[in-house]
């Protein structure tokens, strides 16, 4: 440790490799789907069950993280996930036909479920939480980046080397972050074992199961399976519910969930990750299917998004120090619905400079809530609950990611029903722009969270 940040950055900086990796690898196939469609034929909208899977793999299985890494040990544990996420990629870039594709993105979502999360309570173990902001201001920005640079990524290796690269290219990676593992992660002895809770993890899995299910559907239709869905979600949470309150070693104590900063940057928090992911889809939909756009200009011009994130870094500690965690989370929040809603004005006619203008904005604003969520929510947690608040934690940003990328075609399809098929005809753009009217109204709603917070919440990990 270093004496003057209290925690290791080479350990923070190897969780937030892998993290980067686990998140880029959910969503880099967007701009590669018609290769991947043409190689394998099919089309090119059927390569997003490819990305589903994934999503849906990692969010599903990240509840055991917490119990394997009790089990076999942190170092482990972590150590197993990358080998595994490595070899899961090998076989995709080799995998003959689309079903096959999918069985393969399962293993390595398996993976990344464990990969992540245990990385992260590695870091998180025996931190003071005067040192909270520094050591997640490290695990914040994989991300904030993947989504933005998955799209421009995904094209350029695909143009450029196949798509197969995509995931061969996590070969070197998992190498390196393998060996860094070897070195950085420290051994410990683990605790006795606890059986797993098996059917805590039925209903947890079933419900985001159907929760995912749920939105994918919604965004093409078919409104009497969506609820069909939705109510099999919320009857298998709420048994869920019940279950880890009456089990002796529940997957996780939901109790954590009392604690206000936790469920704050938790419940509140999974809707605004849930938006960090589907803005770049919404803003790669609106410039090439809404403005005509190559996808190499339109993957450009929204990394202007990951340079508003990156400039604001060096601010953000200081901001949340300033301002604290409710003031600063209450301004993000309308500061990033309203750079969201403005979009509905901007026109393929808008000039080029102000759209980037206007991404840099608000990828700085989300960037400042973001941190100051993934930091709030282990503000008060004590070490004892820290293993349980983190897998929860991790599950539930899991959830939020995996609906990100589905939330972004809902708001587009709510668009067209409002406008009608004949209004979308006749301008292209407007149901893309309409869209951003849904995603600003869905990123005021974390603002009933902050508002309920107290003043001073979390003010441990604001002291120097």
């Amino acid at each position: 440790m270093t004496p003057k940040d209290g925690f290791s950055r080479p350990l923070a900086l190897l969780a937030a490799g892998a993290l980067f990796m686990e998140n880029l690898d959910g969503t880099i196939l967007a701009t590669a789907a018609p290769a991947i469609g043409h190689d394998l034929g099919v089309a090119p909208e059927s390569v997003n069950t490819t990305m589903v899977t994934y999503l849906l793999a990692v969010a599903i299985f990240v509840p055991v993280t917490g119990w394997l890494a009790d089990r076999f040990g942190t170092r482990r544990t972590f150590l197993w996930a990358i080998a595994g996420f490595t070899v899961a990629s090998v076989a995709c870039a080799f995998a003959p036909d689309l079903l096959w594709l999918c069985i393969f993105r399962a293993f390595q979502g398996i993976a990344g479920a464990l990969m992540v999360p245990i990385g992260r309570l590695a870091v998180l173990r025996d931190l003071k939480p005067t040192h909270l902001l520094a050591a997640m201001a490290y695990l914040t920005w994989p991300a904030l980046i993947a989504p933005v640079a998955a799209p421009f990524l995904g094209g350029v290796i695909t143009d450029a080397l196949g798509w197969e690269w995509i995931f061969l290219i996590n070969v070197p990676i998992g190498i390196a972050l393998a060996a860094a593992g070897l070195w950085l992660v420290p051994r410990s002895e683990p605790p006795p074992a606890k059986r797993l809770d098996w059917p805590g993890f039925v209903l947890v899995a079933g419900s985001i199961t159907c929760l995912t299910g749920a939105m994918e559907v919604a965004a093409t239709g078919a409104p009497w399976l969506v609820a069909v869905l939705l109510a099999a979600a919320f009857t298998l949470a709420g048994g869920a519910m019940i279950m880890l309150r009456r089990r002796t070693h529940p997957l996780f104590d939901i109790d954590v969930l009392r604690i206000v900063t936790f469920r704050v940057g938790n419940v509140s928090g999974s809707v605004y990750r849930m938006m960090i992911t589907a803005a770049p889809f919404l803003f790669a939909l609106l410039f090439q299917a809404g403005f005509g756009w190559s996808a190499a200009a339109a993957g450009a011009v929204i990394t202007a998004v990951f340079a508003g994130n990156l400039g604001i870094k060096p601010l953000t500690t200081p901001i949340i120090r300033r301002l604290g965690f409710r003031t600063t989370l209450i301004w993000s929040n309308i500061a990033g619905a309203l750079l969201l809603t403005v979009f509905v004005v901007v026109t393929a006619a808008t000039p080029v400079w102000l759209i980037v203008v206007l991404l840099v904005l608000g990828g700085a604003f989300r960037s400042i809530g973001f941190s100051a969520y993934n930091t709030v929510q282990f503000a008060d947690v004590p070490p004892d609950q820290l293993s349980d608040a983190n897998t929860l934690s991790s599950t539930l940003q899991q959830v939020g990611t995996a609906l990100g990328m589905a939330v972004a075609a809902l708001a587009v399809r709510i668009s067209v029903v409002a406008i009608g098929e004949d209004g979308a005809h006749d301008d292209a753009s407007l149901p893309y722009r309409l869209a951003f009217v849904v995603a600003g109204a869905i990123m005021l709603l974390p603002l009933a969270g902050a508002l309920r917070m107290p003043a001073d919440a979390g003010r441990h990990a604001t002291r120097r």
